[in-house]
Formats: structure tokens, sequence, C-alpha cells
């Protein structure tokens, strides 16, 4: 293998993932006897397993059942909801059938947190859930699914799962505009960079990720331990020039890997997802030339809400940063004057009934 970084793919089904996941383990071994370990799947709200809106159930599984097997001191199962499911940890796990996969190495994350410095948050600090700091290997279990703000939503943004549900929403509002908001995600991933990843990537997610109907059947696990180099494969596999993705060139000028073709080995067979759907962009692409500026000024895909499918809950009222949602009536209504184009409406309404266009 030549390449910098390795980027496992193997193909499974759920109801046949371990071999792949043992896979994982045998191609980057980790020692886990007697260590405290942080198993993080990605957990975004409550939804059924089939709705692939979270890490499945059965390859939650194989990871914990395959990190058992090496004796650690100590195992934790853990994540950071959504906005809308902060105060709701457990329950989300237990919607997502993740909670009977973690078992009785289950934690709320949301019960201990630990203030460390941040830069970018207010008073240069931001709250991390205890454990993160406290695990001596963590292993990352992402999904490979779109998203509105960060294109893709793999092993980098994963790591937004550290933070308590809501300041999640609170570093949204501070971000304000698509780049900075990558800028922050990469910095939250900086601040315990796990040690493996392993991808759901059986049934993926394509058009307006994280919450999308749009379902792809992949049936891949993949593997690696460099972020980077994983979302640039996930990012190609998708038909994307990885060199246009803010978060993985910011981490690669600061030597957290490499997304270049040739500085990866893939270890098994590579294909190209033909004609998979990316969460809406202008017809300009997210170009490299000026995408700074692009990610800043020209990303005008605004939250649309298709009245057939909205309940009328209020749970994105509730959660929305820039108060930029209310009902009237037996409406729905959008400020798009307010709207700071953060998108957790669309990525947490339990309805599926927000969608981003492109306006303008």
């Amino acid at each position: 293998m030549n390449g910098k970084h390795v980027v496992m793919l193997r193909p499974a089904a759920y109801d046949a993932c371990r071999t792949a996941v043992d896979n994982a383990f045998e191609l980057f071994p980790l020692s886990l006897t007697g260590k405290k370990v942080l198993v993080k799947p990605n957990v975004l709200r409550r939804s059924a397993p089939e709705e692939a809106v979270t890490t499945h159930p059965a390859v939650l599984k194989a990871v914990v059942e395959r990190v058992l097997e090496s004796k650690p001191e100590t195992l934790w199962v853990g994540d950071n909801p959504g906005i809308v499911g902060y105060g709701e940890n457990e329950e989300c796990f237990r919607a997502t059938g993740l909670k009977d996969a973690a078992g009785k190495h289950y934690l709320n994350l949301n019960e201990r947190i630990t203030s460390v410095p941040f830069a970018a948050a207010a008073e240069g600090s931001i709250q991390v859930s205890s454990a993160v700091l406290e695990a001596d290997i963590i292993i990352s279990v992402p999904k490979f699914k779109t998203h509105g703000l960060t294109v893709l939503s793999g092993a980098i943004k994963n790591s937004y799962g550290i933070l308590p549900g809501a300041i999640k929403g609170l570093m949204h509002q501070r971000a304000g505009t698509p780049l900075a908001f990558q800028r922050m995600v990469l910095d939250v991933f900086k601040l315990r960079v796990p040690d493996l990843f392993i991808m759901d990537a059986i049934v993926g997610m394509q058009g307006n990720g994280p919450a999308s109907k749009d379902l792809r059947h992949i049936g891949l696990i993949m593997a690696s331990n460099n972020a980077i180099a994983m979302d640039a494969v996930m990012a190609m596999m998708a038909g994307f020039d990885p060199a246009n993705l803010p978060a993985l060139t910011m981490a690669a000028e600061e030597g957290l890997g490499s997304f270049e073709k040739n500085d990866i080995t893939i270890d098994g067979e590579f294909k190209t997802l033909q004609d998979f759907m990316l969460p809406p962009m202008p017809e300009s692409g997210y170009a490299a030339p000026g995408m700074g500026q692009f990610f800043d000024k020209a990303l005008t895909a605004a939250p649309v809400i298709n009245p057939e499918l909205c309940t009328i809950c209020g749970e994105c009222v509730e959660i929305c940063p820039g108060n930029a949602l209310k009902i009237e009536e037996t409406l729905l209504r959008i400020d798009l004057g307010k709207c700071i184009k953060c998108y957790c409406c669309q990525e947490l309404c339990p309805q599926n009934a927000i969608q981003l266009k492109m306006r303008g």
C-alpha cells in the first residue's frame, strides 16, 4: 500500500456486517485491552433505523461486540443528538435501536460536560462531553450522508456530536455562514481527533440530507484511521471533487491528512455512485476558485415548508437559532429576512417537512 493514508471498502449488509467490521480492526489495529474506549455513532434525532438518519444499530452492535472481545477497562457508547434531541438523549438512542445495540455500555453524554479552550466560542471556551476527553481510544461510527451546510456528513462532521445539544444551535448562530460553519466543525473535530473511523455506508442518504427521504443503497462498510482521507473517498464516490470541500482543504493545510488521490490507497473495490444527488447548489457548483466567497455569499438555498407533511408540531420553532420560524393559526411560516441558513429546521424536522431549495 503506497498511499499516505488507507481507506477500506468492504461489501456488507445489515444482517451480515460483522466480517467487514472485523476487517477494519485488522487493517487498523488498536490497543484496547485495559483502556477506556468511547464508541460514538451518529444519532441526529429520534428516527427508525430504516430511515437511515442515524448509524444503523446492526453496525454499532458489530463494533461494540468487537471492542468487547479486546477486554477494555471501560466501554462507553454515546452521542449528543441534535438540538431537538437535547434532554432526550436516551429516548433518541431507544427509538433508533442504538440503545439495544449499545447494551449496558450506553452513556448519556449530556450528563457530564467539561469546558475547554475554543477561540470561536463565547469567552474563548466551549462545553464538551467529559467522556470524550477521558477516553483513551475513540472510535467514530459515522453515516454516509449529505448535509446542506457541509455538502457531505461523514467522518469529520460526526465529531460535531461531542458538543451537548444546546451548544450546537448556539454555534450554528455564531458561525453565520456556511464557510464559517465548516471552519467551526473542523475546529471541534480537532479538540479530540478519533483514533478509528468505521462508516455505515450500507444504506446512505443523498439529496437534502442529513434527514432526507432520498436513500441510496451503497452496500459498504468503510474504515480508515484518517478522517480526511475517508471523507475524500466518500466525496469521490458521490462524484464530487474533495478539493472543493473547505473543511478538507483547511484540514490538509493544517497537516491533519490529505484528500489528494495519489496520497490515498483504497483497500477494496471503488465505484462511483452514478447520479448521486447532492444538496441544492448553484449551477456553478462548489467551485474551488473563489470558494470562500461562494460559501459566504452565493449559497442561496433556503428552507421551504411542505404543508402536506408539516404537522405544526413546533419543534423547528423551538430550535431555530435565528427565530425565523413562527406558527400563524394553522400555518408554519419562515421569515427569510431572519433566516441565518443554518438549516437546523430542515435537519431536525421529525416529519421531513422542510426541504432546501435554490432561491434567486
